[in-house]
């Protein structure tokens, strides 16, 4: 253990170092749910957190669509600041900006006119969605501000600088808890709005963090030299492909992954309200250490991606590696929280005794697949700024829908092991991605060596 630390230890300080406030920053995308989620169970009762449970099964997929194609741009950029080309990062930002512009505003209408069909035709309680509607609208429209902050965010990223981000990050989820509370519960003389406050604070948060990340790259003079070529007039065909050919397929795995987790939800909505408020507590639980995970992935590409531009495929090789033992070191200390802390943790969110039971249960499970999820976020990170795209993409399709939810709909609904049952295959789909993943990024990066 001595030697392997010795051997690794530059790359884990680099690695954590570029890292830590890419985590924060990551961590964020999820607290806004994550509290949106503890104000609503805690103000708005069960039926109203399912609400919120059902809406996040649904949003996240578009959510992610667009900022898997945002994502689009950070190894592009790592990759030509490692070359030492300049002009081309400000010609790939504009190009970028125009794209997150015109995706958002697609998702959003789809989600707009969507809303009431899709909502309709889930089989779920009549009072849950009758709360859901309005909620899923306005978490729609917050999806335009969201992809315009992430251009910036990524274009920074990209270039090694990732505290700003983390910064606007935290405030605004400061913004969004005391805003949420003051609308739930009606203070300083404005009418009560239940469930439907938590989307105007989630929608005002954004679109402050959108307008100060934007004011933070184009004062900054750490990129001045980057944003001389941009102007629309640089937005083209080619390079808009580019991005696309990179953004899509990472959008196609974040989706393939997320909504077998929306799959789950909706299974598990079938059973009960109560069952499906337990998984909205739980699955906020795993997101949090998901997303530090995904953090560390992000930070993985940016250096995979300076690493594969510059040709230096040892360094690669020892700083994906490095990434491997930190997200296995981190996601084995989460889970012993979870297995020990599983009947305490479901309190914050919630005081249903019943939804706490469930969601205790819920976490044991979780605690299993901890470790398989950071290696599978980890793997897609590496590969991503090695600019493999296309067959991990394929792999998290066979994964996460030809195995992990056909394995939990046939344990949790035909087996009639209801939400733990699905979450059995949530486990064998995350194992079997973790796995094929870094099989691949062996054979990519011995070939290269």
């Amino acid at each position: 253990m001595k030697r392997i630390y010795l051997k690794y230890k530059p790359h884990y300080r680099d690695t954590l170092t570029l890292a830590t406030p890419v985590i924060i920053s990551q961590v964020g995308h999820i607290a806004v749910q994550v509290s949106d989620s503890i104000m609503v169970g805690h103000f708005a009762g069960t039926v109203s957190l399912a609400a919120v449970s059902l809406v996040g099964s649904l949003f996240i997929l578009p959510m992610l669509i667009g900022l898997g194609i945002s994502y689009g741009l950070t190894p592009l950029i790592s990759q030509e600041n490692g070359r030492g080309n300049y002009e081309e990062c400000g010609r790939l930002l504009s190009n970028s900006f125009f794209l997150n512009i015109l995706t958002s505003i697609i998702l959003f209408l789809a989600m707009y006119f969507g809303s009431v069909y899709v909502l309709d035709h889930l089989n779920q309680s009549p009072e849950v969605v009758k709360q859901a509607k309005p909620f899923f609208i306005l978490m729609g429209f917050s999806i335009i501000p969201l992809l315009v902050f992430n251009t910036f965010k990524q274009f920074a990223e990209g270039l090694g600088f990732t505290k700003q981000a983390m910064m606007i990050s935290i405030w605004g989820n400061v913004i969004n808890i005391c805003l949420g509370i003051i609308f739930i519960k009606g203070y300083f003389g404005i009418p009560p709005m239940g469930i439907k406050g938590v989307g105007y604070s989630t929608l005002i948060d954004r679109c402050l963090m959108a307008v100060a990340m934007s004011i933070y790259v184009f004062r900054s003079k750490n990129f001045k030299k980057y944003l001389v070529s941009f102007a629309f007039a640089q937005i083209d065909k080619i390079r808009r492909i580019k991005i696309l050919k990179i953004g899509i397929p990472v959008a196609l795995q974040g989706t393939f992954e997320l909504s077998a987790f929306s799959g789950a939800n909706i299974m598990i909505g079938t059973i009960s309200a109560t069952h499906q408020a337990a998984h909205q507590v739980a699955i906020n639980m795993a997101a949090i250490t998901f997303m530090i995970a995904s953090g560390l992935s992000s930070a993985s590409a940016i250096k995979s991606g300076n690493n594969f531009g510059a040709k230096d495929h040892t360094n690669l090789r020892y700083s994906a590696l490095s990434s491997y033992h930190i997200v296995i070191a981190f996601m084995t200390c989460t889970a012993l929280v979870f297995i020990v802390a599983h009947n305490w943790l479901p309190w914050i969110i919630t005081s249903d005794a019943q939804v706490v039971a469930i969601a205790g249960q819920l976490l044991i499970i979780a605690a299993v697949f901890q470790i398989f999820d950071g290696v599978q976020v980890v793997g897609l990170g590496v590969l991503r700024g090695m600019g493999d795209v296309n067959v991990p993409t394929i792999i998290t399709f066979i994964s996460y829908w030809l195995i992990g939810l056909p394995i939990g709909y046939y344990m949790g609904i035909i087996l009639d092991l209801g939400a733990q049952g699905v979450w059995y295959g949530l486990v064998c789909g995350l194992a079997a991605a973790a796995i094929m993943l870094y099989i691949r990024f062996n054979k990519i990066s011995n070939k290269l060596l």
